[in-house]
């Protein structure tokens, strides 16, 4: 097996055994497609980190593999160690087009149904509680909504849409809900699964023929959370049983709780019926950390890790870096291996010329992660089929979409949004100059659902996912 990892505690053979056992428990194509070349697994003290290249693979290792990882970790260390999943823009070179091809399938089987599907679990334990979430003015209006549909008097509203971008803290609110919620009340019955689980539950159903089951399971309830909700789209059958499921839940006066990459009317392939009701709701949309609460977040999680830093450090780091909350946990991840190594507390300058490559790709708010989450969920693709070699109609509209709004709404050049969708400089060159040639012809961008084929004006597209994005 190559070499896909190093610990920063000098410990590579145990590194090494980790990550064998993760193969055997996820077979080689996952490992190769997830873990081989594209990622860096390093083992510290108190935590197994894992670096990714962009959001959307940290989200999908998060989902898929975090316990597999941790389980790994602890048969080598006999140590319940934390999987923490940070980003590395530099780890894009190292993705192959057959891996990123490979992903791509791999996500596509598992969000179309064309998995086996797992066998129905209990509620699965929850990391987050409300009282953790760091609260700033990008986040204030879906936190207090999220309070609301945890307190034991009714809210105003029964349904709550949570959107935004890859790691502004959706997950954290949806499952602070259910938190809160299961320990005022232990009679209270809720479910919190992701587009993908109810997906394969539902399919389970079908080839099985137990639809009771499965509608007791997912109707009988006070809360109802699901998270990546986007995951249905191009589902019909599903979305048809979710609309049945969504009515019933409603129905009882219960609470839903569901989290998105993009507004309702922003996602592709959404049946009228269901975005009429989750437009019903309270829809409110979660913004990118600003510098204060980015602070706020760096200070807490620092003190948990025990890190030691100089003054002024940490608001160095608030400074520059904009992104997402694992892009703050990556630096700190960082800077904490490097104080284990010097046995001495991280000063400015160490940590400046540490976190210099991500300082510089964090010229603004925007970053190409949400523009990808936020443009496939609008295609009905995943950020997956962007990174890989498929061309139909619909993935180079989308890929050719992604990278113009990257270019206008990032300082990325045409090389680095290149090196991260896993494509060359010339080929983002010509996406842009298409799509200049559409919006100066007054063009139309065209793709391909299920139901036929769509279009609209290059200009009007644009101008709503912009008004997403920013």
């Amino acid at each position: 097996m190559d070499t896909v990892a190093r610990s920063v505690c000098a410990e590579e053979p145990l590194t090494d055994k980790i990550l064998a056992t993760l193969r055997d428990r996820v077979g080689p194509q996952k490992f190769n497609a997830w873990f081989r070349g594209g990622a860096r697994v390093e083992l510290g003290t108190e935590h197994l980190e894992v670096a990714v290249p962009n959001p959307f693979v940290a989200n999908w290792i998060e989902t898929h593999y975090r316990a597999e990882l941790a389980e790994a970790a602890s048969i080598h260390t006999d140590q319940e160690l934390p999987v923490i999943v940070t980003i590395d823009p530099a780890l894009s070179a190292n993705c192959r087009k057959r891996q990123l091809d490979s992903q791509a399938d791999i996500v596509r089987r598992t969000t179309h149904g064309r998995v086996r599907p797992r066998k129905a679990e209990g509620q699965p334990a929850l990391r987050h509680r409300l009282d953790e979430f760091v609260v700033g003015t990008g986040n204030r209006l879906a936190y207090s909504a999220s309070q609301a549909m945890a307190s034991p008097s009714a809210p105003p509203f029964r349904l709550l849409f949570v959107h935004g971008p890859c790691g502004v803290g959706k997950t954290h609110l949806l499952q602070g809900v259910c938190e809160a919620l299961a320990r005022r009340d232990e009679a209270k019955r809720w479910r919190y699964v992701t587009g993908e689980q109810f997906t394969n539950d539902y399919i389970a159903a079908l080839r099985g023929r137990k639809f009771a089951e499965f509608r007791q399971r997912y109707r009988n309830l006070d809360l109802l959370a699901i998270d990546d909700v986007h995951f249905l789209s191009a589902k019909r059958g599903i979305q048809e049983e979710f609309l049945h499921t969504f009515d019933a839940v409603e129905a009882m006066g219960s609470r839903i709780v569901l989290a998105s990459d993009a507004h309702p009317k922003l996602v592709g392939d959404f049946s009228d019926k269901l975005i009429s009701r989750f437009i019903s709701g309270m829809v409110v949309k979660v913004d990118p950390p600003d510098r204060d609460t980015r602070l706020e977040i760096l200070r807490r999680r620092a003190l948990r890790m025990n890190l030691r830093m100089e003054e002024g450090v940490l608001e160095m780091v608030a400074e520059h870096l904009r992104g997402s909350v694992r892009e703050l946990e990556g630096s700190l991840t960082k800077l904490a291996a490097l104080s284990a190594l010097s046995s001495r507390p991280v000063d400015l300058a160490t940590a400046t010329n540490a976190l210099s490559e991500h300082m510089a790709r964090a010229g603004c708010a925007i970053t190409l992660g949400g523009i990808e989450a936020t443009v496939a969920a609008f295609f009905g693709v995943t950020p997956a089929d962007l990174h890989s070699s498929r061309r139909t109609r619909t993935v180079a509209s989308a890929r050719m979409v992604a990278m113009f709004l990257a270019r206008r709404h990032t300082q990325m050049s045409f090389p680095e949004i290149g090196r991260a969708m896993g494509k060359n400089h010339s080929s983002v060159v010509l996406a842009v100059q298409r799509m200049e040639k559409l919006l100066a012809e007054s063009g139309d961008v065209l793709w391909t659902t299920p139901v036929g084929r769509r279009s609209m004006p290059a200009e009007e597209l644009i101008e709503l996912l912009t008004q997403q994005i920013t």
